[in-house]
């Protein structure tokens, strides 16, 4: 069975166009990765939770400040190439990437050294706009900028 998970893409405008907020995934795999190594706040869930109630948790643990309050955009569903499914939501707000305070997971490290260390789900995020987002974020995933892009266009 895949693995789900939700997660909410912050967005904003800066002189009337609109910036993303993506987040670098963190540990070692992803340390010297720019393109693709990007992703929509996000985390698995499980089928008794929401999908919002989901993303807006993950946006919680994986930033350190909870989610802006507001009316969400759903951005529909997407399945990543190794299968998990990962739905999206956007919300207009702000965020201070300095002000990041990410959960940890850990991992043996090096592997098969028996040791064991701690890094951060998240390392960095950066506000950028959606052409830069599009090149960074994991593939699959910038299709939710078109998404919202079109999406905001009707609203204008």
């Amino acid at each position: 069975m895949a693995t789900t998970s939700a997660g909410l893409l912050l967005y904003r405008f800066r002189d009337a166009e609109p910036e993303m907020l993506i987040a670098h995934m963190g540990g070692p795999f992803w340390a010297r990765r720019e393109e693709r190594a990007w992703t929509i706040v996000k985390g698995e869930h499980g089928p008794d939770e929401q999908p919002l109630e989901a993303a807006r948790r993950e946006f919680a643990e994986e930033t350190g400040a909870p989610a802006p309050a507001g009316e969400t955009i759903d951005l529909g569903e997407i399945r990543q190439s190794g299968g998990k499914r990962v739905r999206a939501f956007a919300l207009e707000g702000d965020f201070e990437p300095q002000a990041l305070r990410s959960n940890t997971f850990t991992l043996e490290w090096p592997p098969r050294s028996g040791r064991t260390a701690e890094f951060p789900e998240i390392d960095r995020v950066r506000w950028c706009a959606p052409q830069e987002a599009r090149r960074l974020l994991v593939a699959a995933q910038a299709q939710f900028v078109d998404v919202l892009l079109e999406r905001l266009q009707q609203r204008r």
